[in-house]
């Protein structure tokens, strides 16, 4: 069977601050520049999760898009959607909250929790101009 990438599309609002607190204000300031405003910044997020896998024989199914919608909502919506990055979100605790290390914390969250296929992409939008991509390496 050939495989096939399967991919989901949804959104989340969220805050954040660039800042490493081993480095001066100065070091921070230049390096993350408006990123770096004490109170924070928001984002309107766009987050693409690919799933990998050959067509199921009785469904026609890499997944159901049903179970994937359930899991995003469930493991990365609930927590990211209107919330401050580097406060409320248990899994980015210690972690200065750049779109990359995003994106990796969220393959993380993800890993593990499919039913079927196997996680093949993160694709994390921070603007309509930026975004990175992961593939679990």
């Amino acid at each position: 069977m050939p495989t096939v990438y399967v991919t989901r599309r949804v959104h989340f609002n969220a805050a954040h601050r660039l800042h490493n607190p081993a480095h001066s204000a100065q070091w921070n300031q230049e390096t993350f520049g408006l990123c770096n405003h004490p109170n924070w910044h928001g984002h309107n997020y766009v987050l693409e999760v690919t799933v990998a896998g050959e067509p199921d024989a009785e469904t026609g199914f890499v997944l159901n898009l049903r179970d994937l919608k359930e899991i995003l909502e469930k493991r990365i919506l609930a927590k990211l959607d209107h919330k401050n990055l580097n406060l409320d979100v248990d899994f980015l605790q210690g972690v200065i909250p750049t779109t990359e290390n995003l994106a990796v914390a969220i393959w993380r969250e993800l890993e593990g929790a499919l039913p079927a296929g196997r996680l093949y992409r993160i694709r994390l939008y921070e603007t309509e101009r930026n975004y990175v991509e992961y593939y679990g390496e």
